[in-house]
């Protein structure tokens, strides 16, 4: 992330803006309002003379990956995926490059941000069932040569226990040097300490094998309720295209039930067997590669620390509140391993 605060995150320069009003030829921009549920992008709504849009500032992907990505998209809403296609600039382009960094722009879409566990049962079969579609689209995309072929085995870093340990030390070296004592930094080296401790216990719980288990191919790679539309109580869109790699499925669905219904601390399981369901009506995996899918998030949730490497490596604080919820999942989860991955297979 290259902007560390909001101010900076949320301010267009009036030359930028312009330069980019010329590129996608939008004409008199009469209102732009900053939308602040995004995380690592920044984004705004632009009611202008030709429509209204969402723009984009994409700050963490490479300009080439960035444009491969909105080249799928239209391929995909053809194939009934509910996505907004990216408006292309007046030279054709569907990247505008200004002030240093890259900008695209699409039709604005209706809808509300829910969280998966305000999702009714149906509403979250309904949204795996969405994922397995966007899987199979993004395979077909993969035949049409617009995204590359798909290797025929995929790995997977499983870090060490000893290299937890030593991320986690590093890190509470740095809130003792670079904290000030606060509320956030009592609480960031009390994890540390018990995530040391948590890290050794459970090591023999790992996953062994480099290689996950089950199919692999395009995924989406951030499947959340910040980058969904819901309206009138169907998915209206699937938003933020910038990370579309090649992941194993099972990796994919687990992280979207993770970050779905781990909310609150805890996981909503019948939600989370139902999400599953929904997912397997239209991609038969096997459980086996679930189970495994699930143990491998468990397993890079305890050994990862990415929000606090934001926190006191960056100066970055956007993700403080994200460690303090996923610290607490963590814990809930540990004691409860066979039962969580009893609810991915339960369907």
């Amino acid at each position: 992330m290259i902007d560390a605060t909001v101010a900076a995150r949320s301010d267009i320069a009036e030359s930028v803006l312009g330069e980019l009003i010329d590129a996608f030829g939008l004409g008199d921009v009469r209102e732009r309002r900053y939308l602040a549920d995004g995380l690592m992008n920044a984004n705004w709504r632009l009611d202008a003379s030709a429509g209204r849009f969402a723009l984009k500032r994409v700050t963490d992907v490479s300009l080439k990956r960035l444009q491969r990505n909105l080249g799928v998209l239209a391929a995909l809403g053809a194939d009934g995926v509910p996505v907004s296609a990216p408006v292309p600039t007046i030279t054709g382009s569907l990247v505008a490059q200004a002030d240093g960094g890259a900008w695209c722009l699409f039709p604005w879409v209706a809808g509300s941000h829910v969280r998966g566990v305000d999702l009714t049962l149906s509403q979250v079969s309904a949204l795996g069932a969405h994922l397995g579609c966007l899987h199979v689209s993004l395979g077909r995309a993969c035949g049409r040569g617009l995204l590359p072929g798909v290797p025929e085995t995929i790995t997977a870093d499983v870090t060490s226990p000893e290299r937890a340990v030593e991320k986690a030390e590093r890190l509470a070296a740095a809130v003792r040097d670079k904290g000030t004592g606060n509320d956030f930094d009592r609480a960031a080296a009390v994890a540390l300490e018990h995530r040391r401790a948590l890290v050794s216990q459970n090591a023999d719980h790992r996953p062994r094998s480099a290689t996950p288990e089950g199919d692999h191919g395009w995924t989406h790679g951030d499947v959340q309720y910040r980058n969904l539309l819901w309206e009138g109580g169907e998915l209206a869109a699937i938003l933020d295209w910038d990370r579309i790699a090649v992941r194993p499925y099972a990796e994919e669905v687990v992280r979207t039930a993770q970050v779905q219904f781990g909310v609150g601390g805890v996981f909503d399981l019948s939600r989370v067997s139902a999400f599953v369901e929904g997912y397997r009506s239209v991609v038969p995996l096997e459980p086996s590669a679930l189970v495994d899918g699930a143990r491998r998030l468990w397993w890079k949730r305890m050994t990862d620390f990415w929000q606090l490497e934001f926190h006191y490596d960056r100066g970055d604080f956007s993700f403080d509140e994200l460690f303090t919820a996923d610290e607490a999942l963590l814990h809930w989860w540990t004691d409860r391993l066979d039962q969580v991955e009893g609810a991915f297979v339960a369907g």
